[in-house]
């Protein structure tokens, strides 16, 4: 059976951890930052972990990682 081909777009946006999480970086952090509060911006720089619902759909798009 041949190797399954890794989704390029999604390597992109997504890391997995070690412990098999899979990370993402937040939207909404390049332009138009003037009226966003900076709260809001500080939010946006930290990555997040997937929802629980997507993750089996992510994990399928990256099989290598």
């Amino acid at each position: 059976m041949p190797k399954m081909k890794t989704n390029r777009g999604a390597a992109k946006r997504f890391k997995v951890t070690g412990k098999g999480k899979v990370m993402y970086s937040k939207s909404n952090a390049s332009h138009i930052l003037t009226k966003k509060t900076s709260k809001r911006k500080r939010k946006l720089r930290k990555s997040d972990v997937i929802d629980k619902s997507n993750k089996t759909r992510v994990k399928k798009l990256i099989p290598y990682a």
